[in-house]
C-alpha cells in the first residue's frame, strides 16, 4: 500500500459518498492526465450507482452504493482523491502540515515546472517566483526578484508542475525582492488540477465559498498558509487576487506537498531520494547540537575530544569537535584541517552537514573503514558546527520555510559576521602597487589594523573567538560553509580556506537533509584529503637538530608565504611541479633547495637543516654570560673604532 494513504483511511472509503464515475477508484489514481471529477451540486441531482475499489488486506472489494450526483458544470472539475465538505472523495482524514517543500527554492522544481498567466519581462518571469530568490542591482535585469504578471493581467497566476501526483498542504509567499520598488500580492485564491485544463478550488469548511487566503505584508517575511484541506493533484495555481495599491502582482513562493501513491500499485514508485549511513538527520538546536556532540564524542573517546574556542555575546559556547588519533595534541609533521559551518545564523544545511560528518567518521572508524581510518591517523580534524549560534536558534525557532533570507542571519548584536573580519586585501594590494611587497611590507601574516584593536571597534565576541582560534592552531587548510573569512585566513595565518556554496535553500526541510549528506559526502572527504598535496617537512637547527619555530617558506614564483609551527614542521599546498624553495629564520643563513611535487598521493618531504650565522652565536654566548676569546675581543673593539 502506497505511503501517501494510511489503511485506516482507505478503509473508511466505503463510509463516503462518492461523485458518479464508471471508473473505479483505482483506475482513476493511475491516470495522471484524466479529466477530474464533476463538483457535486446543492441541487439538481440524479440517482445514479458507482462502483468503488477498495482495497482492504490486499483484497479488492467491490461494492455498489447508491449516490445522489450533480450534473458538471462547464469550466469546474474537482480533485481525483480528494473530498470536500459536500461528500467528494478524499483519501485524506486531515490537514497534515508536515509535508515538505516540492523545493522552488532548492531548484529541484525546474523553471520548466513553472508557468504564468503572463510576465512583466523574462527577468520577471515565473521562473523567478521562487521563495528567497534575490534580484540584482538593477531591475529589469535577467535575474530580477519575483514573478510579476502584465499590469494589463485582470485574473493573474502562477502555476506549478508537481509531475506526479501530490498531496499538497501549504503555500509560503513573499513579496519582490528589489531595492527600488515596492511590489507584494496582499491574497490569492488557489486552484488545482490533473491535466491543467479542468480545475477545482480549495474551499472553507464553513462557508463552502472560495478560501481567500490572506499573503504578505511586505516584501520579506515569508507567511504560511496551510490549506483548509490538502488537495490531490498534479498542478497547482496561486492566483492573486489583491496586491499592494500602485503595486503589481508580484510573489516569490514554495509549495509544501507529499509524493502520494497508487493504492493499487499501478503507479510505479520513485525511490525516495535518501541516504544509506544511520546518522541524525535532523535539525539540532543549541541544546540538541551539544546532545549529538557529546554522543559523539563517548562513542569515540579515543579518536574525539570537544572543546570551546569562546562564547557568543549570548553566551552560548563555541564547540568544537576535534577527531584525530591523538586528540589534543599536535602531532610533528601532522596538518592541521578545520570545517566551519553556521557563520550565518541562518544557513542550517552547513551546520547539519558538519554534524553529519563528525557522526560518520566516528561510526567509520569504528568500522575500520580504510579512507576514514587514514584520514584521522594521518591529519588532525576540527569541527565547529556554529560560529552564530544565537543567530542560528532565532532561525530555528522560525522554522526551515518561514525563516526567511535575513532572519537569524546576523549575531544578537546584529553583527554580520562575513564582514566582520578586519580587510587585509586592501593594504597588501596598495603595498603591491607601491612596490612595497615583500621587502618592506610581509606577504604572509599580515598584522592587525590598529583601528580594528581599538575598544570601540564593533567586532564581534565570536569573530574574535575565531581569531584566536587560527593563532594557537597551525591550520593548514580550511572550508568555510558558507561566509568572505577566506582571504582573512590566509593573509592573517598560513591556512588556505575556500567558502563552500551549498546550496540555494539555506534552510532546506529536514527530509532534504539525507539527499543533502549524499550530494556533498564524498566532497568533504576528498576536500580534506588534499592536504596531502604539495611539500611538507621540518626545519631544524643544524647543530642541536631542533625543530626553529617561524622559520620562513619561500616558494620561487609565489608570493605568499608561510611559516613553521613551533616544532619546526610546515606544509606547503602546490601542485605538480618542480620548485625551488627557501627557508630562512632570524639568525640563520638561508637555505634553498628544488623540491619536486609528483602526482602520487601524499605530500612530498622538504626538510632544511639552517646553520646560525656568527652574530647570533655572540649573541647567545653574551646572553649565556660566556667569556669572549682575546681575539674575538679585539675585533670587536677594532670594529667599534671604526664606527666612532
Amino acid at each position: 500500500m502506497g505511503s501517501g494513504f494510511p489503511s485506516r483511511v482507505i478503509a473508511s472509503v466505503l463510509d463516503l459518498e462518492l461523485p458518479a464515475t464508471t471508473e473505479p477508484l483505482g483506475s482513476i489514481l493511475a491516470l495522471r492526465s484524466s479529466p477530474a471529477l464533476p463538483p457535486a451540486k446543492a441541487n439538481g441531482t440524479s440517482k445514479q450507482h458507482t462502483q468503488i475499489r477498495v482495497i482492504r488486506k490486499k483484497k479488492v472489494i467491490l461494492k455498489k452504493r447508491k449516490k445522489l450526483a450533480s450534473p458538471s458544470s462547464p469550466g469546474t472539475a474537482k480533485p481525483l482523491v480528494t473530498t470536500s465538505p459536500t461528500g467528494t472523495l478524499n483519501l485524506l482524514e486531515k490537514q497534515e502540515p508536515g509535508c515538505p517543500p516540492l523545493g522552488l527554492e532548492s531548484l529541484r522544481v525546474s523553471d520548466s515546472q513553472l508557468e504564468a498567466s503572463s510576465s512583466q519581462s523574462f527577468g520577471l518571469g515565473p521562473h523567478r517566483g521562487r521563495l528567497n530568490i534575490q534580484s540584482g542591482l538593477e531591475d529589469g535585469d535577467l535575474y530580477d526578484g519575483a514573478w510579476c504578471a502584465e499590469q494589463q493581467d485582470t485574473e493573474p497566476w502562477l502555476q506549478v508542475d508537481a509531475r506526479k501526483p501530490t498531496r499538497f498542504s501549504g503555500i509560503v509567499t513573499q513579496g519582490r525582492n528589489s531595492v527600488w520598488r515596492y511590489d507584494w500580492v496582499t491574497s490569492y485564491k488557489v486552484q488545482f488540477s490533473n491535466d491543467s485544463q479542468n480545475w477545482w478550488r480549495s474551499r472553507n469548511y464553513s462557508s463552502g465559498m472560495d478560501a481567500v487566503f490572506p499573503a504578505n505584508s511586505d516584501p520579506e517575511t515569508p507567511v504560511l498558509n496551510l490549506l483548509p484541506e490538502p488537495q490531490v493533484a498534479r498542478f497547482i495555481r496561486l492566483l492573486p487576487q489583491t496586491w499592494l495599491q500602485e503595486g503589481s502582482p508580484c510573489l516569490r513562493a514554495e509549495i509544501l506537498g507529499c509524493s502520494v501513491s497508487d493504492p493499487n500499485d499501478l503507479l510505479p514508485e520513485a525511490q525516495a531520494p535518501g541516504s544509506s549511513d544511520p546518522l541524525d538527520f535532523r535539525h539540532h538546536n543549541y541544546k540538541a547540537m551539544r546532545k549529538l556532540m557529546k554522543q559523539v564524542n563517548e562513542q569515540c573517546p579515543n579518536i574525539t575530544r570537544i572543546y570551546s574556542i569562546g562564547k557568543s555575546y549570548q553566551g552560548l559556547k563555541l564547540y568544537v569537535m576535534e577527531m584525530s588519533d591523538l586528540p589534543g595534541e599536535h602531532e610533528l609533521g601532522e596538518p592541521e584541517l578545520r570545517y566551519v559551518a553556521g557563520m550565518h545564523g541562518n544557513e542550517a544545511l552547513g551546520r547539519e552537514l558538519v554534524l553529519l560528518l563528525m557522526q560518520f567518521l566516528c561510526r567509520e572508524y569504528l568500522r575500520g573503514d580504510p579512507r576514514v581510518t587514514r584520514l584521522l591517523n594521518e591529519m588532525r580534524i576540527h569541527l565547529l558546527p556554529s560560529m552564530n549560534p544565537d543567530g542560528y536558534e532565532i532561525a530555528y525557532r522560525r522554522g526551515s520555510e518561514l525563516v526567511g533570507w535575513a532572519e537569524g542571519r546576523w549575531t544578537h548584536q546584529s553583527i554580520d559576521l562575513n564582514h566582520n573580519f578586519a580587510d587585509l586585501n586592501t593594504p597588501l594590494w596598495d603595498a603591491e602597487d607601491d612596490g612595497l611587497v615583500p621587502h618592506t611590507v610581509p606577504n604572509h601574516h599580515l598584522p592587525l589594523p590598529t583601528y580594528y584593536t581599538l575598544p570601540n571597534a564593533t567586532v564581534a565576541p565570536e569573530t574574535w573567538a575565531v581569531i584566536n582560534w587560527m593563532k594557537r592552531i597551525p591550520f593548514v587548510l580550511s572550508a568555510n560553509l558558507h561566509g568572505g573569512m577566506n582571504d582573512f585566513s590566509y593573509l592573517h595565518t598560513n591556512c588556505f580556506e575556500v567558502t563552500v556554496e551549498l546550496s540555494c535553500d539555506k534552510f532546506p526541510h529536514e527530509s532534504e537533509l539525507p539527499q543533502e549528506w549524499e550530494n556533498n559526502k564524498d566532497a568533504l572527504l576528498t576536500y580534506l584529503e588534499q592536504v596531502r598535496m604539495g611539500i611538507a617537512g621540518v626545519v631544524r637547527d643544524k647543530d642541536t637538530e631542533e625543530g626553529i619555530a617561524d622559520a620562513v617558506i619561500v616558494v620561487d614564483g609565489i608570493n605568499h608565504d608561510v611559516t613553521t609551527a613551533w616544532g619546526g614542521d610546515y606544509w606547503r599546498l602546490l601542485t605538480p611541479g618542480d620548485y625551488m624553495v627557501t627557508a630562512s629564520a632570524e639568525g640563520y643563513h638561508a637555505v634553498t633547495r628544488s623540491c619536486r611535487v609528483t602526482f602520487e598521493e601524499g605530500p612530498t618531504p622538504c626538510n632544511f637543516l639552517l646553520t646560525k650565522t656568527p652574530k647570533q652565536r655572540l649573541r647567545e654566548l653574551l646572553a649565556a654570560g660566556a667569556k669572549l676569546p682575546p681575539d674575538l675581543r679585539r675585533r670587536l673593539e677594532r670594529l667599534r673604532g671604526q664606527k666612532d
